[in-house]
């Protein structure tokens, strides 16, 4: 099997080399990434470092808003399994930056599904699957808990939602004009160990460690669905594994083989229970003194534009077609990541 993940040296993309050689039998794997300086590029260069103790993991530093660049790709190592997670990421970046998310999430994911439309002329059975990344951040501010993949979402609350909803969108076309079979995936709210350093528990992690105060938005009131890496990365794996079927309708013309599913832990947190067993957490792990004072390092402040209140997966499809839902409780996953966090920072 030949696989190309693109953004291998983010945090989901490397946990995903991983687990594809833990997987797969002899597979060819090609990843790509920019290693841009959206955050720490010392993390991703670590993630890369433990990725080439892979000795059939081939890797290219490039972006995918490079179409010459992509194109050269598909044609020498022909993949049959596309996994497009290489994006600009962030809702609050996104108003401050959204130049990076027209090029990445937009220019780019163009590049890849031309490439895989191409692949059909190109080398025998050609792209067999493309799977790509999409967000819960789709659903904005809808009203109706929890969001399934059945509801409407026509109505995103920031550019970042926008251009993760139009990919869907090109993807159904692509589906349906060159019988691409494409599955994508809704993440809710990714956490884990050699994370995304701008994500709530890394940057309320940082921020203790110095001394300074943390930020909670809409006062405390917000809910999200946080989703362990390895069960994101579980239900990559199952999907990557069963592409839609190919079929005509009755007009002799392909229904477009296209789906999306929800990948989220199906439970909601308080932000508030969440602040409260990170600090647990960090305590046990040894981050942060037994006599911190966490009061006087938080801070109830409201809503930032773009955030939305409630995040809740629907994940009953994902379980239906491929018998797995997310599991790890949100007390085990953190515990994990101040683990790791001591081991790596300290």
């Amino acid at each position: 099997m030949r696989i190309l993940i693109t953004g291998a040296a983010g945090f989901i993309g490397s946990n995903l080399v991983k687990a594809v050689y833990k997987c797969y039998e002899h597979p060819e794997v090609m990843g790509i990434d920019n290693m841009n300086d959206y955050y720490d590029v010392r993390l991703k260069e670590e993630r890369l470092k433990e990725l080439e103790a892979y000795p059939d993991f081939q890797f290219v530093r490039g972006n995918i808003a490079d179409k010459a660049l992509i194109d050269s790709l598909f044609a020498a190592f022909k993949p049959q399994v596309v996994v497009n997670l290489a994006a600009q990421a962030g809702v609050r970046y996104s108003i401050t930056n959204p130049g990076a998310y027209i090029e990445a999430n937009l220019i780019g994911f163009y590049n890849i599904l031309e490439a895989c439309r191409n692949s059909y002329g190109q080398y025998e059975g050609g792209v067999e699957h493309l799977v790509y990344a999409s967000s819960s951040s789709v659903y904005g501010s809808n009203k109706k808990i929890p969001y399934s993949t059945d509801d409407k979402v026509d109505n995103p609350v920031s550019l970042y939602a926008a251009t993760k909803k139009s990919n869907e969108l090109m993807a159904h076309a692509y589906s349906k004009l060159y019988n691409i079979p494409s599955t994508g995936l809704r993440f809710f709210t990714v956490y884990g160990p050699a994370g995304r350093p701008d994500m709530a528990y890394f940057g309320f992690t940082n921020k203790l460690v110095k001394g300074d105060k943390i930020q909670i938005f809409n006062f405390g009131n917000c809910k999200r669905d946080f989703t362990y890496v390895d069960d994101i990365v579980e239900g990559v794996i199952r999907v990557m594994q069963k592409a839609p079927a190919k079929q005509l309708g009755e007009d002799g013309l392909p229904i477009p083989p296209y789906a999306v599913y929800n990948i989220g832990n199906n439970q909601p947190e308080n932000l508030l229970d969440f602040v409260t067993i990170l600090q647990e957490e960090l305590l046990a792990a040894g981050v942060l003194p037994a006599d911190y004072d966490f009061e006087a390092h938080k801070e109830l402040v409201p809503m930032q534009p773009g955030d939305v209140p409630v995040t809740y997966a629907d994940t009953s499809a994902l379980e239906r077609d491929f018998g797995f839902k997310p599991s790890t409780s949100l007390r085990e996953g953190l515990r994990k990541f101040a683990q790791w966090y001591k081991e790596y920072y300290k």
